[in-house]
């Protein structure tokens, strides 16, 4: 055992060494953190607003103002007709027309919503942040009878910050597993390592130690961020949080090793790495677009990515606030990954040492 620490030690100090390696593992949560939580963002704000209406009443007046102050919505112009509003829209004037009935006042009835609708997602939001925003003006309306639970300022980083994790966690203890299992081999070092006192499995093990542990600093770094930089709560058991992904740092590191067993040079590593990881995670796992949207041969695909239950566990226990009850099918699947993933990549192991 204490050969094994010493191992964990040596890995821990080449680590600590590499100053590259250090910029990756924890300056690239951190700028990855700062870009989706405030640069790349689908939050709605400043849309132009057409509003048409041919009597101004005061119950229209007071829902128009409403519109105006807030930060999604920019008044432009107020027109008679749906026609002119369309012809506004059709000129890129205007993104949104929001139409009140003649007898607005009334009934509190009668909205429509005019929108621009050549990035259906988007128009589909502002159509959402206008309801929202009408309703939260106490306005009985027959048409705004919905209520946003989990995510009532509908702040993009809720979406982003799980996704975020699932991302960064696999990447850094797959692709940093592999590559310094990989760097061995290229430098002709594993041999020597392999003829040392302690059995060859317990030198693989203790060099995955130290990204283990990275990977939970990075854990606490990045929740950390979320709860104080980007505001975003969380209403879940960390114990929890912690456990779940602890099995998902267990996976990476498997996957990490699977790799290793791939590669015979650190440049074949990290483009193993970029096709199978980097690029099923942004596409396939529902971090950017949602699995059910996709056509279902891809949702075919995306089973098999192991971000998309992870992404989908830390979004109900961090924002939706559930138990580990909730969550057992994810935490299943990422079990039984772990498990078939760890015994190939262990067996095709030492079938290569001997």
């Amino acid at each position: 055992m204490k050969q094994f620490f010493s191992f964990v030690i040596k890995e821990a100090r080449h680590i600590l060494r590499d100053k590259r390696t250090m910029l990756i593992l924890f300056g690239m949560p951190v700028v990855l953190m700062l870009l989706f939580g405030f640069a790349i963002t689908n939050d709605v704000k400043n849309v132009r607003t057409v509003v048409v209406t041919s009597h101004m009443d005061y119950q229209t007046q007071a829902a128009i103002n409403r519109l105006a102050a807030s930060e999604y919505f920019t008044i432009t112009e107020a027109v008679p007709t749906p026609k002119e509003a369309e012809r506004l829209i059709r000129s890129q004037k205007a993104d949104l027309a929001i139409v009140f009935a003649h007898d607005f006042a009334s009934k509190h009835s009668g909205i429509q919503f005019i929108v621009d609708g050549a990035d259906p997602n988007m128009a589909q939001q502002w159509t959402v942040y206008a309801q929202q925003t009408l309703t939260a003006a106490n306005f009985q309306f027959s048409i705004l009878n919905s209520q946003l639970l989990y995510n009532p300022h509908m702040k993009s980083a809720y979406n982003f910050v799980p996704a975020i994790m699932g991302m960064l966690l696999l990447l850094i203890c797959a692709m940093m597993t592999s590559v310094s299992i990989v760097r061995e081999k290229e430098q002709g070092t594993m041999e020597v390592l392999l003829v040392s006192p302690v059995q060859p499995l317990m030198i693989i093990v203790a060099k995955a130690v130290p990204y283990l542990l990275q990977a939970l600093l990075i854990l606490i770094i990045i929740l950390a961020m979320s709860a104080t930089v980007l505001d975003v709560p969380l209403h879940g058991s960390l114990g929890w949080i912690f456990l779940v992904s602890f099995i998902y740092i267990l996976l990476a590191l498997s996957l990490g090793l699977f790799i290793s067993n791939i590669a015979q040079t650190q440049f074949v590593a990290l483009l193993v790495s970029a096709m199978v990881l980097l690029l099923p995670t942004v596409m396939l796992s529902g971090m950017l677009f949602p699995v059910e949207s996709m056509p279902r041969i891809l949702q075919w695909i995306s089973a098999i990515i192991p971000p998309r239950y992870y992404i989908q566990a830390m979004r109900k226990l961090m924002i939706m606030g559930v138990g580990i009850g909730e969550v057992w099918q994810e935490v299943a699947v990422l079990s039984g990954m772990t498990v078939l993933l760890l015994a190939v990549s262990l067996k095709k192991f030492k079938i290569r040492l001997s």
